[in-house]
């Protein structure tokens, strides 16, 4: 039940990154992509900042004395908005959207395969190959979709 829930509630997660890339693709073309990339930080900051003193127990390690690796989260996050952000006013939500989770997907297959980053090892099988398959089977149709449709766009 445990793990229904979590994939649920990632799904639902995902439903909205895809919310938050078409939003601020809008603020970007009113703003730029570097200030709509700021914005997100700064208040998804300030929001995590107060989620930090109010909710965060204590803990003995503090994020100082951490590997450095494992802070290139922030960095990577930078990357993923300001990408997205400015490709999604682009090529659309939904090619970058399925851009973004075939990437995601691949390397987390990587990642799964050979235990890198502190993961579990999982073998590599038949059934995540074909299911990375159909997710770029998905993204060339709708990118032809897609293209399909601004050339009838540009036709009329």
């Amino acid at each position: 039940m445990f793990i229904t829930l979590m994939v649920i509630l990632s799904i639902i997660r995902g439903a909205l990154l895809s919310i938050q890339a078409a939003v601020n693709a809008r603020l970007a073309e009113t703003q730029g992509s570097l200030r709509a990339t700021f914005v997100t930080f700064l208040v998804g900051a300030i929001l995590s900042g107060l989620l930090v003193i109010f909710l965060e127990p204590a803990h003995t390690v503090t994020v100082f004395d951490v590997p450095k690796w494992q802070l290139m989260g922030s960095f990577l996050g930078l990357i993923y908005v300001l990408t997205m952000v400015y490709a999604v006013q682009r090529i659309g939500t939904a090619i970058a959207t399925v851009a973004v989770i075939l990437g995601q997907l691949l390397m987390s297959i990587l990642i799964d395969t050979f235990g890198w980053l502190g993961s579990n090892a999982i073998d590599l099988s038949w059934n995540r190959i074909f299911a990375a398959c159909c997710l770029a089977a998905s993204l060339y149709f709708i990118y032809r979709g897609e293209v399909h449709n601004s050339v009838k766009k540009q036709d009329e």
